[in-house]
């Protein structure tokens, strides 16, 4: 049975993050956060398969030296306030 995003239990996929590696290196996009439009659902947390998204004062901030630049958190946000833009 699937689960609706209201029953995933409120942690990260995974608990820690590539702390070995600096895996933000080699993206190619990074994701920004327009913080105007964020609603704090903490549903792009939720998803980040490396946990390089922090909650601070419940708004997203990412890690830039772990994001990989995968674009779940983009395409997870309801309120698209995160957009993937080129690195450069």
């Amino acid at each position: 049975m699937t689960k609706s995003y209201e029953e995933i239990p409120l942690t990260p996929i995974s608990n820690t993050p590539s702390t070995v590696n600096l895996t933000g290196l080699w993206r190619v996009v990074k994701p920004v956060v327009d913080k105007s439009m964020c609603k704090k659902c903490t549903i792009c947390w939720k998803y980040c398969p490396d946990a390089a998204i922090k909650l601070i004062d419940g708004e997203p901030v990412i890690d830039l030296l772990y994001c990989k630049g995968c674009g779940i958190c983009s395409f997870e946000c309801p309120a698209k306030c995160i957009v993937m833009v080129k690195e450069g």
